[in-house]
């Protein structure tokens, strides 16, 4: 049975852990609406700073479970189209979902992330890879779109048009050197030291301000979003200013470097 679980290794940390190896961790409908109540309970958690996704066994994400999804929640006495919408907006709002999450996330990829799975990583802030992670958008292989979940949208942004376009089209399969190569990851982690690495990125950034991670997080997801330098310097503005009037966190800042000391950050 697909589980999702949720845990605390670190101060501030929780490490979310897609839990069905067997399949690599493949989104049945059991599992998303796990993922879901996951990532839930993350965000109401006002102890919890940062977010880590990962996947047990081999596997970060496999993609759709071909053999068992399963049935969509809620669709009781539905027509055949009623279903089908529900179906696509239950996978597809689960990127949307981890953008709204005022936690940062740090996907830690350490196998196949295919179809969904591939855009899973691309929904969350920062995706670290293990040597075997491999990223592939399955739904062209599979006599489908190749886009799904946010990736025609995510992935120019990421990588640019050029090889986003060859990627979706070709349906080939992007090792982990060369994701890092086209930023598609911000490293390759050798060994197995992925989660470890996960974990100490998640615990630098939980260091810092709550208040200033989150609105971070929010400003840099909506500057993909607005058309103009001078329209996201407005954003920046008066995020920057919203943070600064509403916390001591600068002046605790310049003590601290007076003091010779890491700050304390209490919004």
């Amino acid at each position: 049975m697909p589980e999702v679980h949720v845990t605390k290794p670190r101060e501030g940390v929780s490490l979310i852990t897609l839990d069905d190896p067997a399949t690599l961790n493949s989104m049945s409908f059991e599992l998303v609406e796990k993922l879901y109540g996951a990532l839930a309970a993350v965000a109401a958690d006002n102890d919890c700073s940062v977010a880590v996704l990962t996947g047990s066994g081999e596997g970060f994400c496999s993609g759709l479970n071909l053999e068992d999804v399963g049935v969509p929640p809620g669709t009781a006495g539905m027509t055949l189209g009623r279903i089908a919408i529900r179906a696509m907006e239950t996978m597809s709002g689960l990127v949307p979902k981890m953008r709204a999450l005022p936690q940062p996330i740090i996907a830690a990829v350490g196998g196949p992330a295919y179809g969904g799975g591939f855009c899973l990583s691309l929904g969350a802030d920062i995706r670290l890879a293990g040597p075997g992670a491999r990223f592939n958008a399955a739904g062209i292989n599979n006599g489908l779109s190749a886009v799904e979940l946010g990736a025609s949208y995510l992935l120019p942004r990421l990588i640019g048009a050029s090889r986003a376009n060859e990627i979706l089209l070709s349906g080939r399969v992007v090792e982990a050197a060369e994701a890092e190569r086209i930023g598609l990851v911000s490293r390759v982690v050798e060994g197995d030291r992925l989660l470890e690495e996960a974990l100490d990125l998640a615990e630098q950034i939980n260091g810092y301000s709550t208040f200033g991670v989150a609105m971070t997080k929010k400003l840099l997801w909506s500057s993909l979003e607005i058309g103009s330098l001078e329209a996201a310097i407005d954003l920046e503005n008066r995020n920057q200013l919203l943070v600064r009037m509403l916390t001591k966190n600068l002046d605790e800042a310049i003590r601290a470097r007076r003091e010779k000391r890491p700050p304390v950050f209490e919004d």
